[in-house]
């Protein structure tokens, strides 16, 4: 499935996750640039019917109907099967999933088709959890899970290993949006999931990175000794070396704990060792996917949260100064930061 169809647009994928067939037809219309009459030949019904649904004046409630809507916007295979459900109906992760996990290196070739489209998908995902909100595409996100999962067992070697990454980049989202909504525990559950799917795969980058969001988890949790520790790990997540980028994050996540720990000396050296990192990949294409974010303007940000950490006021308020500009389409991230360069500028 090409990465152009509509059904690559984030707010479109999270209509049909709640079911919402009013916001499901005019997001297709939006992201296809059809008009309510490009519809008609589509799904089968008249251009006065699908204003009334779009109003919310006629309610889609037939199987029938439906199942023609479903077919004529040609929807993902990983989307059909979703329950109507308003969020997710568990958290942690199933013992399903975990024995195709099981059994991912029979010997078999599968179409990677499917796992290519998951792939853009997901990237979108990411990328538009500040505007649309991870809780509306958690739904979404476990039913590509579970596509990519299902290839496994009928898979081997490269292959299968290039679908445990897509599976652990999968899981850690998924525990991200878990823990933002305080399951810890199965914020923890997935992360675990998503350094061994890593590790299994080959992917030090990744396997770096689930340690890094651990140690994040742990010094959220008010536990700096533990995310330390975990910080270190990430910097030696397997037997090759990791890109800058990834090592670049690990350092910082290290820097932040050394802080937390009184240790400032260490921190501030870290965080200059990070931020050096960074500036090393300014290319997106030369980051891994999660890390798309991680450009000079993040890596500014990431030195003035470590200055700030270390009580440099200074320091942290020029670098939060410098950087904010760059946030104007984040505004979650741009709020954040905003109220920390006050903080800093009332403190210097």
């Amino acid at each position: 499935m090409s990465g152009q169809t509509p059904w690559a647009d984030v707010r479109l994928r999270a209509a049909w996750a709640r079911q919402d067939w009013a916001v499901i037809l005019r997001e297709y219309r939006r992201a296809s640039g059809l008009s309510q009459r490009g519809l008609e030949p589509l799904i089968g019904v008249p251009q006065p019917y699908i204003s009334a649904i779009e109003s919310g004046r006629k309610r889609v409630t037939s199987a029938e109907l439906i199942a023609r809507m479903t077919e004529g916007l040609n929807v993902p295979a990983e989307l059909t099967g979703l329950p109507v459900r308003s969020g997710p109906d568990e958290w942690s992760p199933s013992a399903e999933l975990r024995e195709r996990i099981a059994h991912a290196h029979t010997r078999g070739r599968a179409d990677l088709r499917t796992a290519d489209w998951i792939g853009v998908v997901l990237a979108q995902h990411r990328r538009a959890e500040d505007e649309v909100g991870g809780l509306a595409l958690w739904p979404v996100v476990r039913a590509q899970l579970d596509q990519v999962t299902a290839l496994l067992p009928g898979t081997s070697g490269l292959a299968a290993d290039r679908l445990l990454l897509l599976a652990a980049e999968h899981a850690h989202w998924l525990s991200w949006v878990a823990w933002q909504e305080n399951k810890h525990g199965p914020a923890l559950a997935w992360i675990d999931l998503a350094h061994g799917w890593a590790v299994d795969g080959g992917h030090p980058d990744m396997a770096s990175w689930a340690q890094r969001v651990r140690a994040h988890y742990s010094l959220e949790y008010g536990d700096p000794v533990r995310a330390l520790r975990t910080a270190e790990g990430a910097r030696f997540a397997g037997p090759r070396p990791l890109s800058p980028a990834a090592e670049a994050v690990a350092v910082h996540q290290e820097a932040m704990a050394a802080a937390q720990l009184g240790e400032r000396d260490r921190a501030v050296r870290l965080a200059e060792e990070a931020h050096g990192l960074a500036l090393q990949v300014p290319d997106e294409q030369e980051r891994p996917g999660w890390l798309y974010w991680l450009d000079a303007a993040r890596a500014r940000l990431n030195a003035a949260d470590a200055a700030y950490a270390c009580q440099r006021w200074a320091d942290a308020a020029a670098g939060f100064r410098e950087a904010l500009p760059a946030l104007a389409g984040f505004p979650r991230d741009h709020a954040y930061y905003r109220a920390r360069l006050e903080d800093a500028e009332r403190r210097v």
